[in-house]
């Protein structure tokens, strides 16, 4: 790994249950294994109603604030497709957007208060470097749906400067231990889907 002599700064988004928190705490203690200073901020909003999820990570050298400015972020990690439109502001023109196809439908659409728009028009607009992935259906081919964020989590490590092994080490600290070669396997599926990026 070369010496990070910037700070990285990650936006991570989701609906609640989605584990936007287990890919943020992966992700932290990842960087930390490898001597970084690392902070991080959760904003839970009404986490267990399937309200938003946004986890602020910045790692380095030095790290003053866990606070994204937007317009700031190398990376934004999206659960939910609608989510990361919702954040699309804290992405740097040239940032990476790693995003799930999934879509949760709020209670408004569902009620017939509101529609839900096709995102992947959206996306591709409103994002340069975008990688648009069924992290769902690949978790589900793995046999473990809820492994759907370590997939992303996969395809966004790939860009970051971090130790592969490092992020496999966070992962065997932070997961039970029956659940962990699904999530290892998860997490190289993401890798490979976010080749040539």
């Amino acid at each position: 790994m070369n010496k990070i002599t910037n700070t990285c700064s990650l936006i991570m988004v989701g609906v609640g249950g989605q584990g936007i928190l287990l890919a943020s705490e992966v992700t932290a203690r990842a960087a930390q294994s490898c001597g970084l200073r690392v902070k991080t901020n959760e904003v839970h909003g009404m986490a267990q109603r399937g309200g938003s999820v946004t986890a602020h990570i910045r790692f380095g050298q030095e790290v003053h604030s866990p606070l994204v400015t937007e317009g700031t972020a190398d990376a934004l990690l999206a659960l939910e497709a609608i989510e990361a439109l919702r954040c699309r502001q804290f992405l740097r023109p040239d940032g990476l957007a790693v995003v799930s196809t999934q879509r949760v439908i709020p209670v408004t659409v569902s009620s017939g208060g509101a529609t839900y728009p096709e995102p992947e028009p959206l996306l591709r607009q409103s994002f340069r470097r975008l990688a648009y992935i069924d992290a769902l259906g690949e978790a589900k081919a793995l046999g473990e749906a809820r492994a759907a964020n370590v997939v992303l989590l996969g395809a966004l490590a790939r860009h970051l400067p971090l130790p592969l092994d490092a992020w496999e080490a966070a992962l065997a600290l932070c997961v039970k231990e029956k659940a962990l070669a699904c999530n290892i396997a998860a997490f190289r599926r993401g890798l490979a889907l976010s080749e040539g990026l």
